[in-house]
């Protein structure tokens, strides 16, 4: 296992989450995919996603799309010391961060998504850290017990470990939840739950329909 080829969302309503994704972000159907699940989570739990754009105006333009489709603003799109971004909470509850590094514009502005991230909470950076080295993933940056970033290869998942209580604020919520993450990880690998819950499952290719198993369907 070298990276995350997908991850799969567990929402309440599926036909409803794929309206939403679809109208919101206009998702690679490779990289999220959803499957129905009444698995009780309450607060915070324990991820972000993360859409990491080319300039501001894509921000924007895909801020007032998710809003537009029924997200809830938890942090309003807005300059920092890293660049420029916003966090919204999609209807079926899970939490997405939209940013880029950049300052200006240099062109008009898109939905063009240029790398998707997902950013783990956990208890132990350096231990689960280890955790992902010993399963085959290399690591691309790390700071301390704070922060780890995973090099990943074109087209995937870009996988990354913050402390969870840190994570929680960036995202504007508490950090305190109980119950399932709601969120599987798809990759070259057997089974297995991380130090902090997190599933992985074997990835199943898409159909020539652009469908998974049929009880995880992708975005269309």
């Amino acid at each position: 296992m070298n990276s995350i080829d997908s991850v799969i969302l567990e929402v309440a309503d599926p036909a409803a989450a794929a309206r939403f994704y679809e109208a919101a972000f206009g998702l690679d159907p490779s990289q999220v995919r959803l499957r129905g699940c009444e698995a009780v989570s309450t607060g915070f739990r324990g991820f972000t996603l993360s859409l990491v754009v080319s300039q501001p105006g894509n921000v924007d333009a895909l801020f007032e799309a998710a809003l537009a489709a029924g997200a809830t603003v938890l942090k309003p799109a807005a300059k920092s010391l890293w660049g420029y971004g916003g966090v919204v909470q999609a209807p079926d509850g899970t939490v997405w961060q939209i940013a880029t590094s950049a300052r200006k514009d240099t062109g008009p502005a898109t939905r063009d998504v240029d790398e998707l991230v997902l950013l783990l909470g956990v208890e132990d950076v350096k231990a689960t850290k280890q955790f992902y080295v010993e399963r085959g993933l290399t690591v691309g940056k790390s700071f301390g017990g704070k922060y780890v970033e995973f090099a990943t290869g074109t087209g995937t998942v870009k996988l990354s470990l913050y402390k969870r209580r840190a994570l929680a604020k960036v995202a504007g919520v508490p950090a305190d939840g109980t119950g399932s993450h709601r969120l599987v990880l798809c990759g070259a690998t057997a089974p297995f739950s991380d130090p902090d819950g997190f599933a992985w499952e074997t990835a199943a290719p898409l159909t020539a329909a652009g469908s998974d198993a049929p009880e995880a369907d992708t975005l269309r």
